[in-house]
């Protein structure tokens, strides 16, 4: 877009795919660990008070067993202040990383979960720690409403929905709608492979009073340049100016 002093955070990480578009030299690569549980033995008497706090049966004790689920903790340090044996101390588990890269003029920042892991959250919150103030920030969700997307849209200024005009995108916008109106974020929507389906997105947003701020029409030439990771607007440049329109009217709605 040739817009000065851009940064993008893809916070997509399960499935990051900004770079494949952007192609950027990357830099800088950070571990996201998580603090989890380990059990002294020669401490335990096997209470059992850990397991009955964990609320994600992150911990198990039966008899003279006890056991961790590394990959169902959650951090929150909970069993180390219930047990009354100080038998559990705390140790980093990494569960995927933040990679730093810059494409141009474009700074870029996305993370990765590590094959498995269960919890993108937390390497949500690491990539929206390497927030550039005083840049403009593209934040790239991943799809559907539930904690991936909540965390991403937290503190954000505007949050551009991205939809299809179909009864199964129609269905997915009015979760996310609320969503977002749960966060208080002030938003609105852009239609892809505008064309096809129906008038239900239309028309919900008429009733909800979300502007619809631009459609994409549902293109072979698009998807051709999307599978061979190249931006549509380097080959299709009047596509150009209108996304510079579409940030005019974010920067105009969020004053």
């Amino acid at each position: 877009l040739s817009l000065d002093r851009v940064q993008v955070l893809d916070c997509d990480v399960e499935e990051p795919n900004v770079h494949i578009l952007l192609k950027p030299e990357v830099g800088e690569t950070f571990p996201v660990e998580l603090q989890v549980p380990r059990i002294l033995e020669e401490r335990c008497d096997y209470c059992g008070e850990c397991a009955r706090f964990c609320q994600f049966n992150a911990l198990f004790v039966a008899g003279e067993t006890a056991m961790v689920f590394p990959e169902l903790c959650h951090s929150c340090g909970g069993c180390s202040i219930v047990c009354p044996r100080d038998a559990i101390v705390e140790e980093p588990r990494q569960i995927g990383r933040i990679l730093k890269g810059r494409a141009g003029e474009i700074d870029l920042v996305y993370g990765e979960i590590n094959v498995g892991e269960a919890l993108a959250v937390p390497i949500i919150a690491a990539v929206k720690d390497h927030v550039d103030e005083g840049a403009m920030v593209i934040i790239d969700s991943a799809p559907g409403s539930a904690c991936p997307l909540v965390e991403t849209v937290h503190g954000v200024d505007f949050c551009l929905l991205v939809t299809e005009p179909t009864p199964f995108g129609l269905h997915d916008l009015q979760v996310a709608v609320e969503v977002v109106q749960i966060l208080g974020v002030p938003m609105g929507v852009l239609v892809n492979f505008a064309g096809i389906g129906d008038r239900g997105v239309y028309t919900f947003c008429e009733e909800q009073g979300i502007p619809i701020m631009m459609e994409i029409p549902f293109d072979r030439r698009i998807a051709e340049l999307y599978s061979r990771g190249v931006p549509f607007v380097e080959a299709m440049p009047e596509w150009r100016q209108r996304f510079r329109d579409l940030v005019g009217q974010i920067e105009e709605m969020v004053k």
